[in-house]
């Protein structure tokens, strides 16, 4: 078994995380003040900055959480930096999470960070390791759509409310699909441990298609709309109505308009 040696720079947070995290902040503000002149532009900046800092953090829990259960090869990996080309391949980790955001305002479950699963003890933790990444996507969805179920929005303006209404959804979607017990997504990932050596034999081929298969399978017209038909009615219990999420997807994606949209208030 290899040793690792910790540094102080493995766990030093990085300049381009930092520079994420930056420009949520200012093009939010943007959005809040109507500082923009094009607030489409402001609205994608700020949920596409956000939601790479989600997908950072996500995979950051991992690899946190493997750190305290036993893995300390994840420092040297660059893991605890939240760097985000750190994760696996920076397109299917931040660029193709993104484009599907894009394309159908979906979650994708992008990054994965490599776990020295060996140096774990106790199926417990293993389950934990995996459920820690999903778990910030809950932690996310709860902070972004606590203005709504708490009923604090008066002041906030319109922009605002319903980009962080788009942010929600694409939390509680990407929380969802990564809690499926799908070989390769974090669901299956804490149910492998207390399955059989057998029958995780069997199922381990399937692991690098299994996000393949959900995402068909999402694309077949009627098990899509069951899917959004949930996410709507689990948005609708935090108080965000199906019409604010669907013009913050539209506002979103700046170059089209919605004439419905621009009459909502």
């Amino acid at each position: 078994m290899t040793s690792a040696t910790a540094r102080p720079s493995d766990r030093r947070i990085s300049p381009v995380f930092l520079g994420i995290v930056a420009v949520a902040a200012v093009t939010g503000w943007a959005t809040w003040t109507g500082f923009a002149e094009q607030p489409g532009v402001a609205v994608f900046l700020f949920v596409t900055a956000a939601w790479v800092v989600s997908l950072c953090l996500h995979e950051y829990a991992h690899a946190r959480t493997a750190l305290h259960s036993g893995d300390i090869s994840v420092g040297a990996k660059g893991y605890l930096t939240l760097n985000p080309v750190k994760y696996t391949h920076a397109l299917l980790s931040i660029v193709l999470p993104v484009l599907f955001v894009i394309m159908g305002g979906i979650g994708l479950p992008g990054g994965a960070v490599f776990i020295e699963r060996g140096r774990i003890r106790g199926r417990w933790r293993h389950s934990l390791i995996s459920a820690a990444g999903p778990l910030t996507n809950v932690l996310f969805a709860v902070v972004c759509t606590a203005p709504f179920w708490l009923d604090a929005l008066d002041g906030v303006p319109r922009d605002f409310r319903i980009a962080l209404a788009f942010l929600a959804l694409l939390q509680v979607t990407a929380a969802i699909l990564n809690f499926l017990p799908v070989p390769g997504l974090d669901g299956y990932g804490v149910l492998e441990p207390w399955l059989s050596y057998n029958v995780r034999r069997q199922v381990e081929p399937l692991a690098p298609f299994g996000l393949l298969i959900v995402f068909a399978l999402l694309w077949i017209p009627a098990l899509n709309g069951v899917f959004f038909d949930a996410i709507d009615a689990i948005l609708s219990g935090l108080g965000i109505s199906e019409i604010d999420t669907y013009c913050g997807f539209e506002l979103y994606r700046f170059w089209q308009t919605d004439e419905l949209c621009s009459v909502v208030g």
